[in-house]
């Protein structure tokens, strides 16, 4: 059974076409990955099949009464409201459907039997609804999924606005799960989860009846659930069968295959222009020349792909740092209430220091009371000397500035050219620097991001979740580029695979908690 069916779709964004012609079709119980390269259009995609953005063209059709259920990567929630209470929002349409009931039974004293017939009958379909969304349980729904993504240690009577944003994306991930929908729509749902709390959704998903599609640069989290994978690129979407592994095989074949297909055309198009140079003034080949250049017009050109360009985040450097880098006496972090215990840190030249744990323990905190950006509760921080520090920020509020703005910001004394020619090395397109930064992608954004770190000459970089919307090219080159590097690193990351191949310590949040 089609749950999903897209015919023809096409979608541009400010004069670039992002999809063309695409067509999709979702049946019960697949497992779809939706994988390419940042800004290829992956969450326009999404955006798009559920309603909130309008393509160019195209058909979007539902099997009815299905229910869909969106994690937004830049998810948010407006009300002033609770933890409990954004939970319990994933059942209003329950609640809905239990007055319908009542207010029906209410008017059955004042209908005739046909009525009653259809009241009974509506009834029958609310009660079977209900009963299966776990309505009479909820209660006990919400503390399970609290219980099992760690939510119950936040406590949910907390205010939602005062979570960190890991902690906001774990709230509306449960919330999600919760509704139980027919359909499930993940876009990057590990970027802010701890490795517990991945694989628990990894068990979740392998064990969905539903379909699901899901986003995601974290392979080994991807292989583990999907059966098909979606690759978009080139303003194409392509069906294949088989884990991404499976579907790299696959392409890579294709691949082959085309450029093949290319080599023996251009051979053939070499051969038949020759033939029509050398015959088309004789008059007794001519007619011959003339079918050949008609052969030759009518010809479907094979095109091979362009390659899009690689980044480089080669890593500007200077000097080097003291022996000390910095130490902490007697530390405690947090805002009106300690996070953690008294610490006593340090951290030497040529030490690469990844910081890990649960959201909500004070990693990206302690990372921005060491810089200065917040005062600790109490104790102090003493710093080496000759530091040149690099920040690369979780995430970042953009006006109206376009990407070619905000590193000429940066680094007024550039000339323009060389300002694109960095933008151009991180991985971006003329098109992706020259629109405004708030309406690229994540990983687009965190290239930006990177690009100012990368180009300011440091022998200290500290790091809070730079994988986050990566897509697995430009993954693989930070990991390079951070392992070339010959000054401090301090990183914040969930990613075991990223982490593990940089790190030379690994300070866990867990054994820092107040």
């Amino acid at each position: 059974m089609s749950i999903l069916t897209v015919t023809n779709l096409d979608h541009s964004y400010g004069g670039r076409q992002i999809l063309s012609n695409v067509n999709f079709r979702l049946l019960k119980g697949e497992h779809v990955g939706l994988v390419g390269p940042n800004g290829e259009g992956k969450s326009s995609f999404m955006n798009i099949i559920t309603g909130k953005l309008i393509p160019d063209q195209g058909n979007i059709e539902w099997a009815k009464y299905v229910k869909v259920g969106y994690l937004d990567q830049l998810a948010s929630y407006e009300k002033d409201v609770t933890v409990k209470e954004v939970l319990q929002d994933a059942f209003v349409d329950l609640f809905e459907k239990e007055a319908r009931i009542n207010e029906i039974y209410m008017s059955m004293a004042d209908v005739d039997e046909s009525e009653m017939d259809s009241l009974m009958e509506e009834v029958g379909i609310l009660q079977d609804i209900i009963e299966h969304r776990d309505f009479y349980v909820i209660d006990a729904k919400i503390d399970e999924i609290s219980r099992a993504m760690g939510l119950l240690d936040l406590g949910l009577e907390t205010p939602f606005k005062e979570l960190s944003g890991g902690q906001r994306s774990k709230v509306l991930l449960c919330k999600l799960l919760l509704e139980k929908p027919d359909i499930l729509m993940l876009d990057e749902p590990t970027n802010y989860l701890d490795e517990e709390h991945i694989d628990w959704l990894r068990r979740y998903l392998q064990e969905y009846e539903n379909a699901f599609i899901l986003i995601s640069h974290d392979i080994s989290f991807l292989n583990s659930v999907i059966n098909l994978i979606y690759h978009v690129e080139n303003n194409e979407l392509n069906r294949y069968v088989g884990d991404y592994s499976e579907f790299e095989r696959l392409r890579d074949l294709k691949k082959r295959q085309v450029e093949q297909a290319f080599k023996k055309q251009q051979q053939e198009i070499r051969e038949l222009e020759d033939f029509v140079q050398r015959n088309k003034a004789r008059v007794a080949t001519r007619n011959m020349a003339m079918s050949r250049k008609k052969i030759l017009d009518k010809m479907e050109k094979i095109e091979l792909v362009r390659e899009k360009p690689k980044p480089e985040f080669d890593m500007k450097q200077i000097g080097s740092t003291s022996k000390l880098i910095f130490e902490t006496k007697d530390l405690i972090i947090g805002y009106d209430k300690p996070l953690t215990q008294p610490l006593n840190l340090r951290m030497d030249r040529g030490d690469r220091i990844a910081i890990i744990g649960p959201n909500g323990l004070g990693k990206t905190t302690l990372i921005n009371t060491i810089l200065g950006k917040i005062k600790p509760i109490s104790g102090e921080i003493h710093f080496g000397q000759n530091l040149h520090i690099g920040y690369f920020e979780q995430e970042m509020e953009y006006d109206t500035q376009t990407a070619i703005d905000v590193l000429w910001d940066e680094f007024p004394s550039l000339q323009q050219f060389e300002v694109r020619a960095a933008l151009a090395k991180c991985g971006l397109t003329t098109e992706q620097y020259e629109s405004q930064v708030k309406v690229l992608s994540g990983g687009e954004k965190a290239k930006v991001r990177l690009c100012k770190v990368i180009n300011k000459p440091t022998n200290l970089v500290m790091l809070d979740e730079p994988t986050n919307h990566l897509d697995n090219v430009a993954k693989d080159e930070l990991k390079r580029a951070l392992k070339e590097y010959k000054g401090g690193i301090f990183l914040i990351s969930h990613e075991r695979d990223f982490y593990t191949e940089i790190a030379t310590q690994i300070w866990d949040m867990e054994d820092f908690r107040a």
